[in-house]
C-alpha cells in the first residue's frame, strides 16, 4: 500500500484563546484523524505539547477549565526579566504527569521559541518539555526568558505565531493550522508576517480560523466558549478542506478517548 503522507498539527499563540485549540482536537477525534507531527507556539505548544504526550481530551480539558496565572506563575519582587516566576508552571506540569523528555513522546513534537539575539525563530525538538513550554510561552517582559543552548529563548509568537514551516520542517505534508491570533504586533521579525500569509496560503495547509470575536483572550471566563468556536472552524475548514479534494491523511490510530495510540 503506498504510505500516507504525514498529517501535521500547527498550533498557534494566543494565551487564552489557546482554549479553541481543544476544540479542534475534539473534531479531529470525532473524524478519527490523529496526526503524526505536532507543532506550538505559546499557548499552542502548550495544549499540543499535552496532547503529543498522550494525555486524554478529558484531562487536557480540565486542565484548561482550571487554568488561570497561578498555573503559570507568580508575581515576583526577585530581580528578573519578568513579572512572573514560573516555578508554579512546573509543579502544574508535574501534576500533569510529571517532566518528559520530547524525544519520548508517543507523538512526534516541536515547540517554536524565539533565539532573542538573532531573532530567528528555534524550534526545539528535543530535552525536557517543561523547559521547552517555558521558552515558547516567555513573553517578553512578563515571563523571564528561558537560555538554552547558548541561546536566549523568548516567546514563540514573536517570530512565528503560527509555526507551520516548523510543522513542515519535522516532515508534514498536509497540515492543519490553527490560528486563534494575528502574527505579533511587537517585536516582530522582519517579514515575518508575509512569510506566515504566504504559508498560509499554500495548498498542503488546512486554515482553521475560530471566530473569536468578543471574546477576551486574557480572561478563563470565556474558555468554553472558546473551546466550542475552535470545534465549529474545525468542521468548517475541514468539510472545505475535502470539497476541494486536499489530502487529509494519518499514519497514527487515536483510541475512543481522543489521545494517540502509541506505536
Amino acid at each position: 500500500m503506498t504510505p500516507q503522507p504525514a498529517l501535521g498539527l500547527a498550533l498557534g499563540g494566543g494565551a487564552a484563546f489557546g482554549a479553541a485549540h481543544l476544540g479542534v482536537l475534539k473534531e479531529l477525534a470525532r473524524r478519527r484523524l490523529s496526526p503524526g507531527i505536532v507543532t506550538g507556539t505559546s499557548a499552542g505548544a502548550l495544549v499540543g505539547g499535552a496532547y503529543a504526550a498522550g494525555l486524554s481530551l478529558d484531562t487536557i480539558e480540565g486542565a484548561v477549565l482550571d487554568a488561570d496565572w497561578s498555573t503559570f506563575g507568580t508575581f515576583t519582587l526577585s530581580p528578573r526579566l519578568g513579572l512572573l516566576d514560573t516555578a508554579a508552571f512546573e509543579r502544574t506540569i508535574e501534576r500533569l504527569g510529571g517532566d518528559l523528555l520530547i524525544e519520548t513522546l508517543p507523538i512526534r513534537f516541536g515547540a517554536v521559541a524565539t533565539d532573542l539575539l538573532a531573532r530567528r525563530q528555534v524550534l526545539i525538538t528535543s530535552g525536557p518539555l517543561s523547559q521547552a513550554l517555558k521558552a515558547s510561552m516567555a513573553v517578553p517582559g512578563l515571563f523571564p526568558p528561558v537560555r538554552r543552548e547558548g541561546r536566549i529563548l523568548v516567546d514563540g509568537g514573536v517570530a512565528a505565531n503560527l509555526p507551520i514551516e516548523a510543522a513542515r520542517t519535522m516532515g508534514a505534508v498536509s497540515i492543519i493550522a490553527v490560528r486563534v491570533r494575528p502574527e505579533w504586533e511587537f517585536l516582530p521579525i522582519e517579514g515575518s508576517r508575509q512569510d506566515a500569509a504566504a504559508l498560509e496560503r499554500a495548498p498542503s495547509t488546512i486554515l482553521v480560523r475560530p471566530d473569536l470575536r468578543g471574546y477576551s483572550q486574557w480572561s478563563r471566563a470565556d474558555v468554553p466558549h472558546l473551546i466550542e468556536a475552535g470545534r465549529l472552524a474545525a468542521i468548517e475548514a475541514l468539510d472545505a478542506a475535502a470539497a476541494r479534494g486536499v489530502p487529509v491523511s494519518t499514519d497514527r490510530p487515536i483510541s475512543d478517548d481522543g489521545a494517540a495510540c502509541t506505536p
